[in-house]
């Protein structure tokens, strides 16, 4: 029994002594996980936010994680009614992820009637990635889901995609993904005009497509997503629509 009280005390010690000497860093807001990234390399991280198809108390805030991004965290303020520019009023909040178009995006998901700002961050290879602030909108202004795309098929495997704006007349930018029919992203690129053919480079301003894409089979279906963005990162309008290519 001696031996066992004198082991127990022991192991007690020696994690007490672990505690003290390997304290684990905690920041309290994300100044000050910035703060303690001085010397890494800084990038950015691709994110936007919408509300739920169907619930507008949820939200989603996707990002586009860079092979191999670790430490991902997200960071909201209390309210949309402060500075959205001062990072100390942005706290840590534990959310659920899950993927998107199998892993190829991921968001947060989030459920609450409050509007705030938030922002992503994470890790790549000893560089610190942000994302600019996104302001949640889903009470005041939530996302508009709808099929309205017009699709061109005159060029063989080619489709082109066209579209206008929903009810909200506020997108800046519009990011496109072309899908298979197992939901495998092919495509996902960014336009400032509001069509897309693929895999026409010529109206895109950002590509987040990892590899060259394939060429379209004729006969099977294909997956069609828009997102339209505001200048806060705010989607208003989401477009998805299931095609056949000819």
């Amino acid at each position: 029994m001696g031996n066992k009280i004198g082991y127990i005390i022991i192991s007690c010690f020696f994690l007490w002594s672990c505690t003290e000497t390997s304290p684990v860093n905690i920041f309290t807001n994300l100044q000050e996980l910035i703060n303690s990234k001085i010397g890494l390399d800084k990038g950015e991280v691709i994110a936007c936010a919408a509300s739920d198809k169907l619930n507008d108390n949820k939200t989603y805030i996707f990002y586009y994680p860079i092979p191999s991004a670790k430490n991902i965290q997200y960071f909201e303020t209390e309210s949309v009614n402060v500075n959205k520019d001062d990072y100390s009023l942005y706290k840590l909040v534990e959310l659920e992820k899950e993927g998107v178009f199998n892993g190829y995006l991921e968001r947060f998901v989030r459920e609450s009637t409050k509007e705030v700002w938030c922002i992503v961050t994470y890790e790549v290879s000893g560089e610190f990635y942000k994302s600019n602030s996104i302001r949640l909108k889903h009470q005041s202004i939530p996302t508009e889901w709808t099929n309205n795309v017009i699709v061109d098929k005159s060029v063989s495997l080619k489709p082109k995609f066209t579209w206008a704006d929903g009810l909200v007349k506020e997108n800046v930018i519009y990011f496109q993904v072309i899908t298979d029919f197992e939901n495998n992203l092919l495509s996902g690129t960014y336009t400032y005009d509001e069509w897309f053919q693929y895999y026409n480079l010529s109206n895109v301003v950002l590509n987040i497509t990892r590899e060259s894409p394939p060429d379209l089979i004729r006969g099977n279906d294909y997956g069609f997503t828009m997102m339209g963005v505001s200048e806060d990162n705010w989607v208003n309008l989401v477009l998805q629509k299931t095609i056949k290519v000819e």
